[in-house]
């Protein structure tokens, strides 16, 4: 080896796995890439508080093979169901009129984050989705990963024709084996699109997974986005949103959910780059155990988007001493004639109210979950789908009840 070819940093047993199948796949340039940045580190500002140089000490030497399989999470109940296994379309339910399904060749980074670079290098192709009219049924995208240990990735395109209306609700499933889970998902809406958009961690525990959605709006579009880390050990769930139009409003929401010795990370780059648009973030974390929950936030206006009105919020429930919860909202403004604001809270529940339920006989357990519920429920509410309410309800339930008691770390 001479010189220049030597990695310019020095490469964990991970990274050299990495780079190995990258070679393996044919994405050299990617391979060559890894070897001379590395993962990022804390010194890199989009994962200060994710090192996954540190955090990812092992990984899968495998790739996910081809599976003919079934998606292992039940399809929303009332929902047309669209199922990718190991990256691979798996199959759909009968597909109604304005929405059509197809697979093909390429697959490209949704950034030149490192992250991104390696999973698109790693695809064996793109899924995609076209609507062109409105769906009076959710569509639901569950992306699996199947048979043993492996690294999995899936690319995902969506596109939403002007002025057609839908919900789309996204989960991330597993069997239970130690997988990394690198994906990338691109929606664009069209002009004046309304859209809701919920994305839902279910992989099974061993599983560390690095999502990636980008959406991109166009003017007199309406987004919602829920976004849930759940159940992986590790999960980082990057989002980023571009305004192309004027006219244009998203609401973007989040939940981590965490417990244990878990690691949740939602990421949030919002980027208003026309005049004339609006934008309101609410994230909210609840620790318990060890678990560490982060989110980052940064909205950035620019020089042209003038009358830009934009809110963020960042709100954390600490359930014990030995849980951290890290929130960092940003703003960058480069226009004059905007309106635009950011906070964050973080707590304990709340004793006053706690003594109020339980001084009307409500033992404290059950008191402890019902703030807890009512701490979700403002994310919950605009979500109009019944069935899509009770399946968030169900989640919030199944997380309280798998713990031995909201304290029971403490």
């Amino acid at each position: 080896m001479n010189k220049l070819d030597r990695p310019a940093v020095k490469l964990s047993d991970a990274e050299q796995t990495l780079v190995g199948l990258l070679r393996d796949r044919g994405a050299d340039e990617t391979a060559r890439r890894l070897e001379t940045v590395g993962l990022p580190t804390r010194r890199v500002e989009a994962y200060h508080f994710t090192d996954l140089k540190v955090m990812l000490r092992e990984v899968p030497d495998r790739l996910a093979d081809r599976v003919a399989g079934k998606s292992g999470a039940p399809t929303l109940k009332g929902a047309t169901g669209i199922r990718l296994v190991n990256g691979i379309l798996g199959g759909h339910d009968k597909l109604p009129a304005g929405l059509e399904v197809s697979s093909g060749k390429g697959a490209g980074a949704l950034s030149d984050d490192i992250v991104d670079l390696i999973g698109a290098g790693f695809a064996r192709g793109t899924v995609r989705l076209l609507l062109t009219k409105s769906q009076q049924r959710p569509i639901h995208l569950d992306l699996r990963t199947e048979g043993e240990a492996s690294v999995s990735t899936a690319r995902v395109e969506i596109e939403i024709g002007d002025a057609v209306e839908a919900t789309l609700l996204q989960t991330w499933s597993s069997t239970n084996e130690a997988h990394l889970v690198n994906a990338g998902v691109t929606v664009r809406l069209g002009k004046n699109a309304t859209l809701t958009h919920v994305q839902i961690d279910l992989q099974d525990g061993a599983v560390r997974q690095l999502v990636h959605v980008d959406f991109q709006i166009s003017a007199g579009a309406k987004l919602r986005t829920l976004t849930i880390n759940n159940a992986a050990i590790l999960s980082r769930l990057g989002l980023s949103a571009r305004f192309n139009g004027a006219g244009a409003h998203a609401d973007f929401t989040g939940l981590n959910l965490s417990g244990g010795s878990q690691h949740h990370d939602i990421t949030l780059n919002v980027s208003h780059a026309v005049p004339g648009t609006t934008s309101k973030e609410l994230f909210k974390s609840i620790a318990r155990d060890r678990a560490k929950a982060v989110f980052q936030g940064k909205i950035v206006v620019e020089r042209d988007a003038q009358k830009t009105d934009a809110k963020m919020m960042a709100q954390g429930l600490m359930l014990s001493e030995g849980a951290e919860i890290i929130h960092k909202p940003e703003l960058e403004i480069f226009a004059d004639d905007v309106v635009c604001g950011h906070g964050a809270t973080c707590g304990d529940l709340d004793e006053a109210a706690l003594f109020y339920l339980m001084s009307r006989g409500i033992p404290r357990p059950t008191a402890e979950s019902m703030l807890i519920r009512a701490f979700v429920a403002e994310l919950f509410e605009p979500i109009e789908d019944e069935a899509l309410r009770a399946l968030l309800d169900g989640l919030v339930d199944t997380w309280l009840g798998a713990g031995t008691g909201v304290r029971a770390a403490a």
